[in-house]
């Protein structure tokens, strides 16, 4: 019997169940991961907490993991190519991930990069795809100069890297005990609170950088508004993942997975984003990892913000 975290209820983490259950045998187009790591990340905890049309309780629980096949349906091939038992596997998109096993569609599984551990390669997707998606949504070029609120976040750290790849500059809001991770992801930093903008334009001159030429906020605080409203002019470039009703007053973009443009966009990049891990140019910093079971204390962990890295639940 396998195990795993199911919503029952709506609501949050500690309403949870850990529960056994039957893993289904692998069909067609389908294959078996047992799991080494599964990913933490907010949705986790905000897709369950209420009710949502479209969505019948009971919920599995996880939407990426990292393992080693155990099944493989018949003809079946995974996005990166062919897959047999005993190889390490990718899956993101998934439902029910925090689980000592599951089944799940070969689309949404790739080959796991040699150079992460299982905990790194568990949080590779969700953030890099949500990253990539955002220098997209605002058609980052090379040479150009973004502002990145967050950026020592999960999120952030990989825009300063996939900025980095591209040849783009980043400015990036943190608190004053994160300067370093932003600096080593190759981004400058600046402190967020009150005279944001000021220091921004401080920092600015000091770079010897002339203009803004996009804002991307992971932040979603008015702050971080306010200040990519004075700083970008274009409203088409400046996007949020987390405050869609300023980007409805204000009229500029937001970027959500729920989105069908944006989740086919995401699923297009992950192969660039796999091969990046393999090459070293991208990496996923963890902060803690905790067993399976203590899945409740995890997110009771993430959600007092500022973790210092991804989490990882390890069966």
């Amino acid at each position: 019997m396998a195990a795993h975290w199911v919503a029952r209820e709506w609501g949050s983490p500690e309403r949870w169940s850990f529960e056994q259950y039957e893993v289904a045998a692998p069909d067609a187009g389908e294959l078996t991961i047992r799991v080494r790591a599964a990913g933490v990340n907010p949705a986790d905890a905000k897709h369950v907490a209420s009710s949502r049309p479209g969505v019948d309780l009971p919920v599995p629980i996880g939407y990426e993991v990292s393992g080693v096949v155990t099944a493989v349906g018949p003809g079946t091939d995974i996005v990166t190519g062919p897959v047999a038992v005993g190889d390490e596997v990718i899956a993101f998109r998934v439902n029910g991930g925090y689980a000592t096993e599951l089944t799940v569609p070969a689309q949404k599984v790739l080959r796991k990069p040699a150079t992460l551990s299982h905990a790194e390669a568990a949080n590779l997707l969700l953030a890099g795809t949500t990253a990539s998606a955002m220098l997209h949504a605002v058609d980052a070029q090379p040479g150009e100069t973004l502002l990145l609120h967050a950026a020592s976040g999960a999120v952030g750290v990989s825009v300063l890297q996939q900025a980095a790849m591209r040849g783009i500059r980043v400015i990036g809001t943190a608190g004053r005990a994160r300067f370093e991770e932003v600096r080593r992801f190759g981004g400058i930093p600046v402190e967020y609170g009150d005279g944001l903008l000021s220091r921004i334009r401080a920092a600015m001159a000091d770079a010897g950088i002339g203009a803004i030429d996009a804002a991307l906020d992971a932040a979603g605080t008015t702050e971080a508004t306010e200040t990519s409203l004075a700083l970008v002019r274009d409203r088409r470039r400046i996007v949020t993942i987390v405050d869609p009703r300023a980007a409805a007053e204000h009229g500029f973009l937001i970027s959500a997975g729920s989105d069908p443009d944006t989740a086919r966009y995401r699923d297009a990049v992950r192969i660039e984003l796999v091969e990046a891990a393999e090459r070293g140019e991208l990496i996923v910093p963890v902060a803690r990892e905790y067993p399976l079971d203590q899945a409740p204390q995890a997110l009771a962990f993430l959600a007092k913000g500022h973790p210092g890295g991804k989490l990882a639940l390890i069966p």
